[in-house]
């Protein structure tokens, strides 16, 4: 790796003699009498006032070998100025450090390479760039070494100063530059079998384009669609308000890597020497999804699993308030896919205050112990039982025990018959409206997912695993294309108690694009006796997307032309009919004004009086419980038009949309910024 000393000019000491003898001369032609060798250099300077030399602007890049190629990013303005500002700081600033990318990525100047700071990632060279060329695929710009630019910009000067072009140097890789004027310089490739001792052979082939400092080159907006790249570009264009008034500091996202640990166990390897060598993409899909599924089922993987991803948020929150001691916002977290459903168990199995967290408090199971819970003795009271209690309290029958309760423990006890029903018919029914509902077990069954030693049922199914504690409170729980809603049905769970909320979480939102063979929904397991679709996620240049306009459009309009349709049939086959007893008339009457409505045209008293209360109906407030503060639960995202054409075409890509959608990322940017009481600059559509 080369590059200039801190602090040196590209034109290098050796030179600075020829730029100092064309200042003096350009001084000396203040003097009202010049001399004729002044003269003559006055008449050359003023022929041509952009011979004048000036250095060349630098911009920092660092490399990222993707597919094996080398691709060189900018970093942005001020990243780029901060690490210009220590190379020129002096002779300490081979040992300085600069923070990149949000404090995301630290920059070792001395050795000019970029490391990651929150998780695994090989560094990459980072490089002062001043010269570059075009590349012979991608048309993208290339910058050459740093060594190497230096000499190009020290024969540019020489060039531009003494007028004198048509300079040819060879690189290192032995590619030939030539400098023919300002605004021509080609770069050539070598070719192999060229003659080395002469330099036309080298000259073969189309010539690249060579361009000195990064003018027209963009440095700010690169192609690197990632979230927080779209979230940084939403802020400028949904909340420029707030940030203009400083009102806001942008979102920064940090990545929990809990996958690649996981896999590096050999399981894998095993796994594709056993997979059919068709539809390749499908089934690298299935083996990554599934394998996981399997991993977080068995006992083992569970819990390496869980205090992964645990260890991991809490290390990085703790690093990143070290590294940003003045930091007073809120932490939302976010999971994709499996990932989600690892937060969701994490989340049931916290506690509300930082305490003992071995308590079986705040989890699905206990929901019915938050609020006002009557007691045992009040309970058998509402069922005119009382008499009943000292029988349970002398042999030590609380309200859990009771009910694990069969009828023969009761007839053991010596509660009557009819008693004997109502209590478990009462009882029974309570169970079933906790934080969830599950399919009738035996008290064996039940038994037998109690504490085993340290470790704890939730009560929803899940692998008896211990929990570990998060070091903080998440405001919002966004969850991408996740599967919690299968995966709590197949535990057993068939309703999620209204009341039920995380005990550390405020907010949850389910995020899903409508073709995720991987996404559920979860508010129909807390209100599952009302259909209602699931909240429409605005597109984030507003409105919904044209061709979801149109079909409804087009939706509508048929609708129209059916009914007037029929309609009209209708009205011809009555003036042809009559019904000849009044029994029928009388009965065709009532299916006529209940079918009338339909027909749209008839009699508008009629269809105003049926649409007014559909209307009301979507108006009408659902009840989504309060695992999201009361407030929507499931939010689609729209598809794209070409999506639409063909669901299974796109249905694998379609899981991995959401790291790359403006309108997900508009809908977390929104939801946390509403937090702090800032909102957007103008509402959605």
């Amino acid at each position: 790796m080369h590059h200039s000393p801190c602090g040196d000019t590209l034109a290098g000491s050796a030179k600075m003699s020829e730029m100092s003898s064309v200042e003096s001369s350009q001084e000396h032609l203040s003097d009202p009498s010049p001399s004729p060798n002044s003269s003559s250099s006055f008449e050359l300077i003023d022929m041509d006032v952009s011979s004048l030399y000036e250095p060349v602007s630098s911009h920092w890049f660092y490399c990222k070998v993707i597919d094996s190629k080398e691709i060189w990013i900018p970093f942005n303005s001020d990243d780029s100025q901060q690490l210009e500002e220590a190379h020129g700081s002096g002779k300490d600033c081979n040992e300085r450090v600069v923070p990149t990318d949000g404090g995301r990525y630290d920059v070792h100047l001395g050795e000019r390479m970029r490391y990651a700071v929150y998780w695994d990632e090989p560094p990459s060279e980072v490089r002062r760039c001043t010269w570059f060329y075009k590349g012979d695929k991608d048309n993208k710009y290339v910058p050459y070494s740093e060594s190497f630019s230096q000499v190009l910009e020290e024969t540019y000067m020489l060039a531009v100063t003494l007028d004198e072009w048509k300079k040819k140097l060879e690189s290192p890789n032995r590619e030939i530059i030539v400098l023919h004027n300002p605004k021509l310089m080609v770069h050539y490739q070598p070719v192999a079998g060229s003659d080395e001792w002469g330099s036309t052979s080298t000259e073969q082939g189309r010539p690249r384009s060579v361009k000195r400092g990064v003018e027209n080159i963009p440095v700010d907006i690169h192609c690197v669609n990632d979230f927080r790249s779209v979230s940084l570009n939403l802020l400028q264009t949904h909340f420029k308000k707030a940030q203009e008034n400083q009102q806001i500091g942008r979102v920064e996202f940090l990545p929990v890597n809990w996958h690649s640990p996981l896999h590096s166990t050999g399981v894998d390897v095993d796994l594709q020497r056993i997979t059919l060598p068709s539809i390749n993409r499908l089934r690298h899909f299935t083996n990554d999804t599934i394998l996981d599924v399997f991993f977080y089922n068995s006992p083992t993987y569970c819990q390496t699993i869980v205090d992964t991803v645990a260890s991991e948020m809490n290390r990085i929150y703790t690093l990143f308030l070290q590294r940003n001691p003045e930091f007073k916002g809120g932490v939302s977290i976010a999971g994709h896919s499996l990932g989600s459903l690892i937060l969701f168990d994490i989340l049931t199995n916290q506690k509300d205050s930082f305490g003992d967290i071995d308590s079986e408090k705040g989890s699905l199971r206990t929901v019915e112990d938050q609020g006002d819970v009557p007691t045992l003795e009040e309970d058998l009271k509402k069922l005119q039982l009382s008499e009943f209690f000292t029988v349970f309290e002398k042999e030590k029958v609380d309200k859990e025990a009771l009910a694990l309760c069969t009828e023969k423990d009761l007839q053991e006890m010596g509660i009557p018959l009819g008693p004997r029903k109502k209590i478990l018919n009462h009882f029974r029914t309570r169970k079933n409206s906790m934080g969830v509902n599950r399919p009738d077990t035996s008290a064996s069954e039940v038994n037998s997912s109690k504490e085993n030693g340290d470790y704890l049922d939730v009560g929803i199914g899940q692998v008896s695993v211990k929990y570990p504690r998060l070091n903080y409170k998440p405001e919002i729980f966004f969850a991408f294309g996740s599967p919690i809603g299968m995966f709590l049905t197949v535990r057993g769970l068939r309703r999620i108690d209204p009341n039920y909320k995380f005990p550390t979480c405020k907010g949850f939102f389910n995020i899903y694009h409508p073709f995720d063979p991987v996404a559920y929904r979860i508010e129909p397991m807390v209100a599952p006796e009302v259909e209602f679709e699931p909240m429409l996620i605005p597109h984030h240049k507003g409105r919904k997307r044209m061709h979801l306009e149109l079909r409804e459009g087009f939706t509508r309009m048929s609708m129209d032309l059916k009914n007037n349709l029929l309609g009209s049939l209708r009205m011809a086959w009555k003036s042809f009919t009559r019904a000849p007893y009044p029994a029928l008339q009388a009965s065709e009457t009532t299916e006529e004004t209940e079918a009338e409505p339909e027909s749209g045209s008839e009699k508008s008293s009629e269809v105003n009086t049926e649409e007014t209360p559909v209307e009301v109906k979507e108006e009408l407030p659902i009840n989504v419980g309060m695992l999201n503060g009361g407030q929507r639960i499931d939010y689609v995202l729209q598809e794209k038009p070409i999506e639409s054409f063909n669901e299974y075409l796109f249905a694998l890509q379609s899981h991995l949309c959401y790291w790359e959608s403006e309108d997900t990322v508009l809908l977390v940017l929104k939801e946390i910024y509403q937090t702090q009481g800032i909102f957007l600059d103008q509402p959605l559509q």
